[in-house]
């Protein structure tokens, strides 16, 4: 990932003269604005333009389709805009270069980055991925997509929208959002100086990022009243928060959940983010409620991070004006956003977790760790999920995981959305897929784990390899499921196998490299009846 170079001191650029700026735009002259004829066939084809309520974006051509790069959607949240809502992105007069991507926002967890370098606090930045030939008028449908990680790491730099755009004649926006403290703090010295009364920044700044997708991507060619919200992990968690935020209200048109559902990823209490807030606070040593909130914004960020080593967040609290209820009730007492919702999992979401902290446990392990957790349940989870019925205990537990949490949380989601709304359920199953960059353990079966279908969906630079012909041909089919209902809000795709709504007998749509089609047995395949009923097992 290119470092932006935005990430210099910009009071620099805010001395740019005048003479400058004329000089920047008689440099790039009219190729930048795309009307120069070229005089020789060697010349390069002029650069696409965008025009935004900030000003005129000069991006790029990239394979088949157009980007643009590095796009401010706020003011850098930086000095005294820490810990505070996100602000109007300054305007610029000179046409702005948007070929290099922006800065990954601090990263809270190590695991996030191929180049961990490559951050600044100066980050709310987002990239822009159009078609060749799109042009204001288009009226394409909008995909904004919102990458996951903990609510700690991650950026949307590393999911490209290329291939989506040029397969489905969509625009695909991918944004980068506070993550960790920095993002989610409710103190209440913090939260009582901001109109909504909360400290879920990271939350504020995703909105932020909706609304100025919505307002200019027009310039783009897209169509704002198909605009669709997608999210993967704490970006599907975020998701559900937008469904029952009044602040996201009519901003958006569908909803995508991948491997996030509502009724698992649950938001804290007020309460208790206050107190983890005020523990984290008083770590970095800012205990005095009159200075608390200069001491943190005086916090250099490495300071930040290192205070949140065993204080991980939780995401974006529940109980005030940016987020009244909790997502999943909301959702079950039929007061939320509500707009046709595309929703699924990964088939063994859990041996990315297992695989990362316990990979060569024993049989003994693996029942004590079921004895320990289930306690009087443990003599059936066992007897439905025996050790000696797996290849290993690592497999044997990672059944376990995945049904308890994700497989059944889905189904549950799905089934409070489909009571309300048009609603599509998947299963994502490849047998041989690659899992993240630097988890891969070697000789272990990681395949279909959280995040599995990520590098089908997007030009995915975090793959731990390539994906193969029949793969590729997977995700050209998978991309072209999801731009349709980006189009209508329903993913039926002419040529391809037809995918159900779920209904109430739940029809999920299982993508497979060679057999893809639609199953009503998931909820008896990962026993879901039974862990309706059990306690949830942490990963």
């Amino acid at each position: 990932m290119q470092t932006h170079p935005m990430a210099r001191p910009r009071a620099g650029l805010a001395r740019m003269s005048a003479l400058a700026a004329l000089l920047a735009t008689a440099v790039l002259g009219t190729a930048l604005l795309g009307t120069a004829t070229p005089s020789a066939a060697h010349e390069p084809a002029p650069r696409p333009v965008a025009r935004t309520a900030q000003g005129s974006l000069v991006g790029r051509t990239h394979d088949r389709a157009q980007e643009f790069l590095g796009v401010p959607y706020a003011a850098p949240p930086v000095g005294e805009l820490r810990f505070r809502p996100p602000r109007e992105p300054a305007s610029w007069g000179a046409p702005r270069d948007a070929s290099t991507q922006a800065p990954a926002c601090p990263q809270f967890s190590p695991f996030g980055l191929r180049d961990p370098q490559a951050v600044s606090e100066d980050c709310l930045y987002l990239d822009v991925y159009r078609p060749r030939g799109a042009h204001p008028g288009s009226r394409l449908p909008v995909i904004l997509w919102m990458h996951g990680g903990a609510y700690s790491q991650g950026t949307g730099t590393q999911f490209g929208g290329r291939t989506m755009a040029d397969l489905t004649g969509s625009v695909v926006v991918s944004i980068n959002y506070r993550l960790g403290h920095l993002g989610y703090l409710a103190l209440p010295e913090l939260t009582g100086a901001n109109a909504l009364r909360s400290g879920s920044f990271g939350l504020m700044d995703q909105i932020a990022a909706l609304k100025w997708t919505r307002e200019n991507i027009a310039g783009f060619g897209g169509n704002p009243a198909t605009l669709t919200i997608a999210g993967q992990s704490a970006g599907s968690g975020s998701v559900c928060a937008m469904l029952a935020s009044p602040q996201a209200r009519g901003l958006f048109a569908r909803a995508v959940l991948q491997s996030g559902p509502c009724t698992l990823l649950r938001a804290p209490d007020r309460a208790r983010a206050e107190e983890q807030a005020r523990a984290y606070a008083a770590r970095l040593g800012c205990t005095d409620p009159a200075t608390v909130g200069a001491c943190l914004r005086g916090a250099r960020v490495g300071d930040l991070v290192d205070a949140a080593a065993t204080l991980p967040v939780s995401g974006p609290a529940y109980g005030d004006r940016l987020l009244p209820v909790e997502p999943a009730a909301a959702i079950a007492s039929g007061s939320w956003n509500k707009v046709p919702v595309l929703i699924g999992s990964t088939k063994a979401e859990a041996r990315f977790f297992v695989a990362l902290t316990q990979p060569w446990l024993t049989a003994q392990q693996y029942t004590d760790q079921i004895r320990a957790q289930y306690g009087p349940l443990a003599d059936e989870v066992l007897a439905r999920y025996p050790v000696a019925g797996y290849p290993s205990p690592y497999l044997a537990l990672s059944a376990v995981l995945t049904d308890s949490t994700f497989a059944c949380h889905t189904y549950r989601t799905a089934r409070l959305l489909a009571e309300q709304v048009p609603t599509y359920a998947y299963e994502f199953d490849d047998p041989d897929s690659p899992t993240l960059y630097g988890a891969q353990v070697p000789g272990l079966d990681q395949s279909n784990g959280h995040s599995a279908e990520l590098a089908y969906l997007h030009d995915f630079t975090m793959g731990d390899r390539p994906l193969t012909e029949p793969q590729v041909a997977l995700a050209d089919r998978m991309k072209r499921y999801w731009g349709a209902f980006a189009r209508t809000g329903d993913p039926r795709v002419p040529g391809q196998t037809p995918w159900p709504a779920a209904g109430t007998a739940y029809t999920s749509l299982t993508l497979h490299p060679t057999a893809t089609g639609p199953s009503t047995t998931f909820a008896v395949d990962h026993q879901c009846g039974f862990w309706g009923s059990a306690p949830p097992a942490g990963v």
